[in-house]
């Protein structure tokens, strides 16, 4: 049989009203009572926030929500200008005396996110990137590549609005 328990915490009611206006908050005093009967709960919290898929399945990639980009010989091609997080992909490929890089871009000074130096090996050097970027107002993701030699190409895909909204 469960027995019940009152409590009396000044810290713990103020938390219920606060968190919780409609229990209590407001006129009417109530007590906080524990108990030792087993209940089970369910957390309905990712369907009521309408993101019950996995937090790997919310990134995942479809055609619709990649925007794949390549860079060669160009300076400070934008990318992104949209604010929010995305994840960016993709390769260098360095085949001779060139460099690259991707910054971001604040309207004013840039800060290099990836820098590819310059290489004289004679073949192909191939290098990976993949990271998560946060674009707020007036920020813009680029790409530079020096010459024909550099060539940075990749993905773009949106995991979350600005304010943290999944995709």
């Amino acid at each position: 049989m469960a027995q019940e328990f009152f409590i009396n915490s000044q810290e713990l009611e103020d938390q219920v009203r606060k968190l919780l206006p409609s229990q209590g908050g407001e006129g009417a005093g109530f007590d906080l009572s524990a108990s030792t009967q087993i209940i089970p709960i369910i957390d309905l919290t990712q369907s009521a926030e309408g993101s019950g898929l996995r937090t790997d399945l919310q990134s995942a990639l479809s055609h619709t929500q990649i925007t794949t980009f390549q860079v060669t010989n160009a300076t400070n091609t934008v990318i992104i200008t949209t604010t929010g997080y995305f994840r960016v992909f993709g390769n260098n490929f360095n085949t001779g005396n060139a460099t690259g890089s991707i910054n971001l871009f604040d309207g004013s000074t840039s800060k290099n996110i990836v820098i590819y130096p310059s290489v004289s090996t004679g073949g192909t050097i191939i290098t990976p990137f993949d990271f998560i970027v946060k674009i707020t107002a007036g920020d813009s993701l680029r790409v530079t590549s020096a010459n024909t030699n550099t060539i940075i190409n990749g993905n773009t895909r949106q995991l979350a609005t600005i304010d943290g909204t999944l995709v």
